[in-house]
């Protein structure tokens, strides 16, 4: 009976122990004496910035890393300009052309491809020698204007001068006939003159 009652109370004992541990009161957190760094974090989490990709790995789909080639000629904000470009001459093709050229030309680089591709879009046989040659032609018809409007003023300037040239030969002409008639005039007021004093003499 004694071993019965010291089976029973080591038992109720454990019972005990267990649903000490197992209270609300034994799961509270450690205080911060008893943290492994003597207290708890401050400081909130670091906010998560979130960048946008560029307009050609987003196209894409694709994860845009920090130093990704096509970032800076592709914004966000321009979707329609890597469409454009990547219609007509494909992603590959236009990264393989940015990593051959040196970093300063890039930029022409891209923009030419994108005037390129919309030429070829608005004009698929010629593309941007269509464009070439219409502005080839628009040039010689001005430069056939201009040829034109130079022998016009050519021509002014040669019927001016045969003006200029008629009216002073007309002046000197009447300079040259002019003094013709002042010794007529004289002559016949020494004539007059001559015979009004033959007149008085008589």
């Amino acid at each position: 009976m004694e071993c019965r009652e010291t089976t029973t109370g080591s038992a109720a004992a454990a019972v005990t122990a267990a649903t000490a541990a197992t209270s609300p009161s034994s799961l509270s957190p450690m205080s911060p004496a008893s943290s492994p760094t003597g207290s708890f974090p401050s400081s909130p989490p670091p906010a998560i910035i979130v960048i946008s990709p560029c307009a050609a790995c987003k196209i894409l789909r694709r994860r845009c890393v920090d130093k990704c080639l096509l970032a800076p000629y592709f914004p966000p904000s321009e979707p329609l300009k890597f469409t454009i470009a990547h219609r007509v001459f494909g992603a590959s093709n236009i990264i393989r052309l940015l990593q051959e050229l040196p970093e300063a030309q890039r930029a022409d680089a891209v923009n030419g491809m994108v005037y390129e591709a919309n030429a070829r879009l608005r004009d698929p046989v010629y593309g941007c020698a269509g464009a070439i040659c219409q502005l080839q032609n628009q040039i010689s018809e001005l430069q056939a204007e201009l040829a034109k409007a130079q022998a016009e003023i050519l021509n002014m300037h040669c019927q001016n001068a045969n003006l200029v040239e008629f009216i002073c030969q007309e002046m000197s002409q009447n300079q040259e006939n002019c003094p013709l008639q002042h010794p007529n005039e004289n002559s016949s007021f020494f004539l007059d003159e001559n015979i009004l004093g033959v007149g008085c003499y008589i």
